[in-house]
């Protein structure tokens, strides 16, 4: 119906009358309808003949075809494409339809014909609507990338370009039961009536379908497949934003530092109620800004020295991968005043590739933490991000976890500095002992 409305409609603005706007139809339409197989843009272009009417075709001079439509002598053009994204370029489209873009990935081309279709309209200053069912996380797909941008401009990571995401998504806890599903698939489906809920429901109950592919068809929520350690439900419950690390707050840090493409993290846990909060993120820039990006090493140093002039740290584990030298000088600064002590030659350091035994068994106390719902966060959207991408990493000891792959853009260092936090929380209330606070004053006789 949109395409039809640009197509011969008036999509365009033209002037106000009494205060309303006035549209006029854009005099040399083109619009495309884009998917990456044959057989997405005829099941659409199928439907377009019972949308026209009969004064339709005669008021605007419409010539149908089966993959291309043509109005007023052929000024005003309605096509289907596909993923040849080089046959695209330079096209001087009014309005373009991205249909399924999570199916559009690498493999297929769909993420160049993406950027060609980005290309042309920013050359026509025209515009474009991408229609989805909910991605599956670690696919990469355009539907994914174009989430991740939207999120980014809600982290405050991206400059708002007038980026619009529309979504109705069931709730993140909502069970796969039937009297649960009577209630919200109508409410999900919207005006889409066709979708029968009984029969969504026998495929939801279905033993052969994963929960992870029903709630990403029928419910619309991101879910991760099975490999996923969380997925939103399990993470997004345990959010409390009115969370506050306050001056003189008790707590407990990890850190796990990168160099070039690895981000490095700084990460806080509370001792009273195991809050955890994000004092330091630093990740390679998307884009250009990102070629030859460096950690800055020095803002790095000065966060860890802030964080022990604020708060009362009474543990500190740090990964000692690539930070070996700043990792000792910490330790020699504020090894003597730490309550507990890392499985290393000093207080905080902890070298994560030195024990599987010891990583897994740390990493399976954190996700008892987080399924107990005993940790609780702020809702911070860097720390999710990073702990939504860690993929279950299964061994001889456990559960321990990693990227999805080695090379991913996918980060989760934050994720890992938690658990380091998390260790150091947990070997505190076990075993650690009681510091005398420093007052700097000393007595002589």
């Amino acid at each position: 119906m949109i395409s039809l409305v640009e197509f011969v409609g008036p999509s365009r603005f033209s002037h106000w009358d009494s205060g309303q706007p006035v549209g006029v139809p854009h005099p040399q339409a083109w619009v495309q309808i884009a998917a990456v197989s044959r057989d997405q843009t005829r099941n659409t272009m199928t439907l377009m003949p019972s949308l026209i009417s009969d004064k339709m075709i005669e008021t605007y001079g419409i010539k149908a075809g089966a993959e291309l439509i043509r109005a007023n002598g052929g000024r005003q053009r309605l096509e289907a494409v596909t993923s040849s994204f080089r046959a695209l370029e330079g096209g001087r489209v009014t309005f373009t339809v991205l249909n399924e873009t999570h199916h559009w990935v690498t493999g297929n081309n769909g993420d160049r014909m993406y950027e060609t279709i980005d290309g042309n309209a920013t050359k026509k200053d025209s515009r474009y609507l991408a229609i989805t069912n909910a991605y599956l996380p670690g696919e990469d797909s355009v539907a994914e990338k174009m989430r991740e941008a939207y999120e980014k401009i809600l982290d405050g990571r991206a400059v708002d370009v007038g980026f619009m995401y529309d979504s109705i998504e069931a709730h993140p806890a909502t069970p796969l039961t039937p009297e649960a599903m009577r209630i919200v698939l109508p409410k999900i489906r919207g005006d889409a009536v066709w979708l029968r809920v009984e029969t969504i429901l026998q495929s939801i109950l279905d033993t052969t379908m994963a929960p992870s592919r029903s709630r990403r068809m029928w419910l619309n929520q991101i879910v991760a497949s099975e490999d996923a350690l969380y997925g939103p439900a399990e993470w997004d419950v345990l959010r409390d934003e009115t969370l506050l690390l306050q001056p003189g707050d008790e707590i407990t840090l990890g850190f796990d530092g990168g160099k070039t493409d690895d981000a490095t993290a700084l990460v806080a846990l509370r001792t009273k109620d195991m809050a955890a909060f994000i004092l330091g993120l630093w990740e390679k820039p998307d884009g250009p800004k990102g070629d030859g990006w460096i950690v800055p090493r020095e803002r790095v140093d000065s966060a860890v020295h802030e964080a022990f002039r604020v708060f009362e740290v009474q543990g500190f584990y740090a990964d000692v991968a690539l930070w070996e030298s700043y990792i000792s000088e910490w330790d020699a600064t504020y090894g003597e005043g730490l309550a507990v002590k890392a499985p290393g030659k000093d207080r905080i350091g902890w070298d994560m590739r030195s024990s599987l035994k010891l990583s897994t068994l740390a990493h399976e106390r954190l996700m008892r933490s987080v399924f107990d719902r005993k940790l609780k966060h702020d809702g911070d959207r860097k720390l999710r991000r990073h702990s939504l991408n860690a993929m279950r990493r299964t061994n001889n000891y456990g559960v321990s976890f990693g990227k999805e792959r080695r090379e991913s853009p996918r980060k989760i260092d934050a994720y890992a500095a938690l658990m380091l936090a998390h260790e150091a929380l947990v070997d505190l209330r076990a075993r650690g002992k009681k510091v005398r606070k420093r007052t700097g004053r000393g007595f002589f006789l």
